[in-house]
This record gives structure tokens, sequence and C-alpha cells, in this order.
């Protein structure tokens, strides 16, 4: 059975679920160095918290795994792009801890309006200094939140709950959904800024995100502003940050996350009488550590077991409903990969596939994946599959095109890819018939009705009288079956195509004495995985 290896701390029933699926556990913490790596190339999945960093080095030669999943939103401790190009699916788990870090950002947001720490601890130094601690009411106040994924969308609701005004950014959300929770969407971070009173981020950490709020954009802030960041450290700029603070442009932050965990000693931030610090509390309830464990255990299960995949942060998501289908279209696709691979003549410049009627409603960026997995995985000698396919072939140079139409025209599903090489483009078009068969339709200008599996022999060449027969000649003296014949054609007598799928692959000497016929213009020998073989990384 497969075997995963739980690399944090996680709760007994995220490892209960484990053992109930009948998945072998290497459940070690603090590993570190050598044993990681060792226990990573012995494992087919992995689960982390924050604690286990896995870098590029880790995953140099990661053996058979093929699942990374983060108990928890943040994967900023996974190189993602190594991962990527080594093949693995990076998931977490963005459900888990929503409530729990919602719900922590409006602690903390209290907190900063009322200095409720800060009277706690003078209170308890034997002190009474009402004066010094007068708040500010948060009805009627504005709250900007920048990020409006699960997180984010949950303390707007909450913020609003007490009279505050709402004021959103986030590229990806939709200005009608936002209205329809009560938030004013602006389409530029700089327009909101100057509006807020009290600024929170739920953004992930990347290249994109990392000093979101810096000098410029503090300073953008009404002075007096109160910010928050419950997210990951390293969205706000902690120099700008406290020198926004020591200043007094900023009347106040909360922290959760810092960039650098824990928080050193000497850090300016612990000397600020105007901050709140926590030791990144957002999902530390026992309700969120129950639900991550559990969620990241079942995501591993449904990977390693099924083949399902479910928030993967660095491919498509495939939910068990539509897995039962998509297989087929994987499998087609990878195929017409694998056929314009063995087929193309010069170096590959640009593939274009157009989905039409059915295949245009499916998940097509997992199929396209599985397009560019059977176009390079005879070509490279490492190991190529929908995760890192795209990736591989970007990096080549290949560009990869997606067109859909809801059309169905001749077939109700219809998936044809155009290829460009320096020299020429290439047609295929392959479609589904009934629930397991795949079929060959066009081969350029030619329409046709070919099985794709197994040796398959493709000629182009003269519709002329007796070729047939010579060529089952010269293999039957070889000792070559036709179990498959297909002609396409436009006209008798005119240029036409052949599909022949052989039993076996025909020697050098027949293919010699089939190419010397002066009416085939052109001959290729393909190798297809048999009828309904999967690609091994699809579960």
């Amino acid at each position: 059975m497969p075997r995963v290896l739980i690399s944090d701390k996680l709760p007994s029933a995220g490892l209960d679920l484990l053992r109930q699926a009948g998945l072998e556990i290497d459940d070690r913490q603090k590993l570190k160095g050598a044993e990681l790596q060792e226990a990573i190339r012995a494992a087919d999945g992995m689960i982390v918290r924050s604690d286990t960093r896995v870098t590029a080095a880790e995953l140099e030669n990661p053996g058979k795994l093929r699942v990374i999943v983060r108990a928890g939103v943040g994967v900023d401790n996974i190189d993602v792009a190594a991962a990527t190009r080594k093949g693995i699916v990076v998931m977490n788990t963005p459900g888990g801890n929503t409530v729990s870090t919602a719900e922590h950002t409006i602690t903390l947001l209290m907190s900063l309006a009322r200095h409720t720490p800060a009277a706690d601890a003078s209170m308890r130094q034997g002190k009474w200094e009402r004066s010094k601690f007068v708040g500010t009411q948060l009805a009627g106040r504005t709250l900007g939140v920048v990020g409006l994924g699960r997180i984010g969308r949950e303390v707007a609701r909450r913020a609003a709950g007490m009279d505050m005004k709402i004021v959103g950014f986030d590229p990806f959300l939709a200005s009608a959904g936002a209205t329809q929770m009560g938030i004013e969407t602006v389409s530029d971070l700089d327009h909101l800024l100057p509006r807020v009173d009290f600024l929170t981020v739920h953004t992930p950490l990347t290249d994109e995100t990392r000093d979101l709020l810096d000098v410029r954009r503090l300073a953008l802030l009404p002075k007096g502003a109160r910010v928050l960041n419950c997210a990951r450290g390293g969205i706000i700029n902690e120099e700008a940050l406290v020198e926004a603070l020591r200043s007094g442009h900023l009347g106040g932050a909360a922290l959760d996350v810092f960039v650098q965990e824990p928080l050193p000693t000497d850090h300016p931030l612990l000397s600020l009488s105007n901050v709140v610090l926590t030791p990144h509390l957002g999902a530390s309830t026992v309700e969120a550590q129950l639900s991550v464990a559990t969620e990241a255990a079942q995501l591993i299960v449904d990977y390693l077991l099924r083949g399902v995949i479910g928030f993967a942060v660095n491919m498509a998501a495939v939910d068990k409903t539509e897995l039962a289908e998509l297989r087929l279209y994987v499998d087609l696709a990878r195929r017409l990969g694998l056929l314009h691979a063995q087929m193309a003549q010069g170096a590959i410049q640009k593939a274009v596939l157009t989905y039409r009627g059915e295949a245009a409603r499916r998940s097509t960026k997992l199929i396209t994946a599985a397009f560019a997995a059977g176009l390079l995985e005879t070509h490279l000698d490492q190991n190529v599959n929908i995760v890192n396919a795209p990736l591989l072939a970007a990096e080549r140079g290949i560009e990869i095109v997606e067109q859909t139409s809801s059309q169905q025209g001749d077939f109700s599903t219809l998936l044809r890819v155009d290829l460009t090489t320096e020299k020429r483009t290439y047609c295929i078009a392959g479609t589904l018939f009934g629930n397991q068969f795949l079929r060959l339709v066009q081969l350029g200008q030619h329409h046709l009705d070919a099985f794709m599996d197994g040796v398959m022999l493709l000629f182009a060449h003269r519709d002329v009288p007796g070729l047939i027969g010579f060529i089952g000649t010269i293999f039957g003296k070889h000792r070559v079956n036709i179990a498959q014949m297909t002609v396409g054609r436009q006209q008798p007598g005119g240029e036409a195509i052949a599909v022949l799928n052989l039993d076996n692959l025909p020697p050098e000497e027949a293919l010699k004495e089939v190419r010397a016929h002066p009416q085939i213009s052109s001959l290729h020998v393909v190798k297809l995985p048999p009828a309904g073989e999967m690609p091994p990384w699809f579960g």
C-alpha cells in the first residue's frame, strides 16, 4: 500500500483516517537534512504543517513521492516550483481554518480598537488607568479588506455585523458577488487605502504580494489608521510598518504572522506600545486543528487511492463526480500528444487545442496538461506528468493554447490539436465513442475512424487499386498481423491517408519494402499504450 510521511504533528483523527484507508504511515517529526530526504524518497505522499520546510534540496531526488499536502492554507514552506518541476502535486486545506482565522482577526481588531492587551497588563501591575486606554468605537468605521477569499469574506461578514462599512480589493472577485455580501469593491489597491480606518490583509504570500504594503502604500493610509495581518508574514513590509508606527502616521497594528517565526527577541515591534502581537494563533483552535488534519488526510487518501485531485495549488483540481468521465478525456489527450510527438518533424513551437461539444464543458486545463505530458514524455529523460508537463513545455518555448466551442459539429465531443513545428503544421483530432472507446477521426484534411492503441502504421498515399494488398503481402511475409484498417480520402484516386493497427511491431526490412512503393509519400510507425491502459501518473 502507499506510504505517507507525517513530518509535523498531526491530530490522531487524521492519522486514524489514513490507517482506516489502509495506508502505511511514517509518523516522524523534526526530521532534517539527510534524514528528511531519505524519508521523502521512501514515501508516496507527505503531510506537513508549518514546521517542516520542503525545499528544492529536499526534492532534488524525491524518489516515488507524488503528492505533498499542507495541513493549512499557506504553502510558503514548500518550494512549489521545485515540486512542480518534479511532477509532484501540492495541495492545501483552505477551508479547515477559515472560521478560526476570521475569528482571530476580529479578536485582534477589537483588541486594537480598545487597547485590551495593554489595559490588562496595566491592571496586573496594580494600576487603574481608565483615561489612558480610551478606545475607538468600530460601528460606523471603515474596514478595508485586501483579499476576498474564504477568510477575507468571513472577516467582512463579521465586521459588517458590527455595523462597520466594508471596502474590499480582490482582482479575482466579481463586483456583483461582493455587493451581495455587502462589500463595496475598488479596482485598485491605491484607491482603497486612503478611505479606511482599519486595514486587514488576507492574501497568500507570493512574489506579487510580498511587501504589498510597503513605504509608499502605508503612506497612503490616513493618519491614525490601523493595520492587521493574520495571513502571512511579509505581506506588510515590517521595516516600513515599524517606521510608520514610530512616526505616528499609523495609530496601531495587530499582527499574528511575521517574516521570521518565532519573532526574534530584539525585533523592534516588541518595543512599540501601539502594537498587539500573537504567536501565529489564527488556526490554533481545537476545531481548526481537527478540521485541517482530517481534510489533509482525506486529500491524501483520495489522491493516492483514487486519483482525485482536490485543492491543488499547482494544477487543476478534479472532484470525484467528474473523475470517472474525465479519465477518458485525459487518456484521449495524452494519446493525441504521443501521436503528435512521434509524427512531427522539426522543433515544436506551438500547440492549439480546440475543444468542441461535451469536451468544452470539462476541466480543460487538466486535459491540456495530459496532452502536454504525452507530447513530452517520450523525448525527455525525466518524469513527465500532468503536474510538470505545462511548465516543461513552457521552458522549451512551446506555446500551448486552448480554444473551446460548445457547438457539437459532427461529433458530440471532439478534441482537435493543431501542432506547429519549424517545418509545418500538423492537425490531429480524436473523439470518444460510448463509455470506453477512443477514436482518431482526423489526420490533416482527411477524416477517418481509427483505433488509438498499440502499434499503428500511418501512411499518406495516392488512392490506387492494389496498394493495401501490396502492404498485406509484405506484412504477411514478415509475420505482422493487421488487426484493423481505416482509410480517409476526399475523392477516389486522390490523396488519402491510411491507419493500420498492427498486432506487433513490423521489422525495418518490412517498412523499407512498404516505403519503396511509388504511391506512398510518407510513413510513420507510432506506438501507443494498449487499449484501456491509463497513464501511471493518473492514479
